[in-house]
């Protein structure tokens, strides 16, 4: 399931959303030279968060290979700023283009209840909650960890708070039949949370690199809670589908409404 739209309308120009995605585009381009070697290696053992770094565990001379010619030295510079550079970084096109198509569907209604300022500090504090979860997680990993995803997985659990009963629509592949349907956010995000609660159990123990599913339930989290504190009541006020006292919107939930 993928989530192409929702029925949510907002009314702020979403000018943080678009800069953020403007920001990643532009460090993909420019730093990991759009996942061409060696500049995409080199940018992930630069600026990449690697856990074992931030314990403070790294023997010396330590070192992982992250390509077939690129050897990342390991704990060479400060760590915890890489928790921000992480942020920004990606790992393939698919990393990326999913990331940034699900803050697109997402950001800008949060951005919509918070402002614009307000916004981006708590994207950047989902993003530092979901890398410090991961690190507790897996303190002894030596693999750089890279990625929207933990911010992202903020402005989901945001989302969940503020809009659970807003229809999200699903592009749904079964087969060769291809189709759409509506489900209420809650619906839609509590599955993908649940999921990514399922993966990190099941990678408990994993010495290998992979995705951080921890990272996407602290970020998850973080959002889920910290939305209490960023919210502009009065910039929510405006919304006519917020909470879960509001009436749902007209699109039929549960039900297919379209076929290719």
């Amino acid at each position: 399931m993928f989530p192409i739209r929702d029925d949510n309308p907002h009314f702020l120009t979403p000018y943080a959303t678009a800069g953020i995605i403007a920001l990643n585009v532009i460090v993909w381009v420019l730093v990991q030279g759009m996942g061409a070697e060696p500049l995409l290696s080199g940018s992930v053992c630069r600026l990449g968060l690697i856990p074992l770094e931030v314990t403070g565990a790294v023997p010396p001379g330590a070192s992982v290979q992250l390509g077939p010619q690129t050897f990342c030295a390991l704990g060479v510079g400060p760590a915890w700023p890489k928790a921000l550079t992480s942020m920004f970084l990606h790992g393939g096109w698919f990393h990326i283009i999913g990331n940034m198509w699900f803050l697109w569907i997402f950001g800008n209604n949060v951005e919509d209840a918070m402002g614009h300022v307000r916004f981006v500090i708590f994207y950047v504090l989902c993003g530092l909650a979901a890398a410090a979860l991961q690190v507790a997680t897996n303190p002894d990993s030596p693999i750089p960890m890279v990625g929207a995803s933990g911010a992202i997985g903020g402005v989901m659990g945001a989302y969940i708070v503020l809009y659970p009963r807003v229809h999200v629509h699903m592009l749904i592949f079964l087969g060769f039949f291809v189709t759409t349907f509506a489900v209420p956010a809650v619906v839609m995000l509590g599955y993908w949370i649940v999921v990514q609660l399922l993966g990190g159990f099941g990678s408990i123990g994993a010495t290998g690199g992979g995705v951080a599913f921890w990272a996407h339930v602290g970020g998850f989290a973080a959002g889920a809670l910290l939305v209490f504190v960023f919210r502009d009541r009065e910039l929510l006020r405006r919304h006519p589908y917020h909470g879960w006292r509001q009436p749902p919107p007209p699109t039929r939930s549960w039900r297919k409404i379209d076929r290719r």
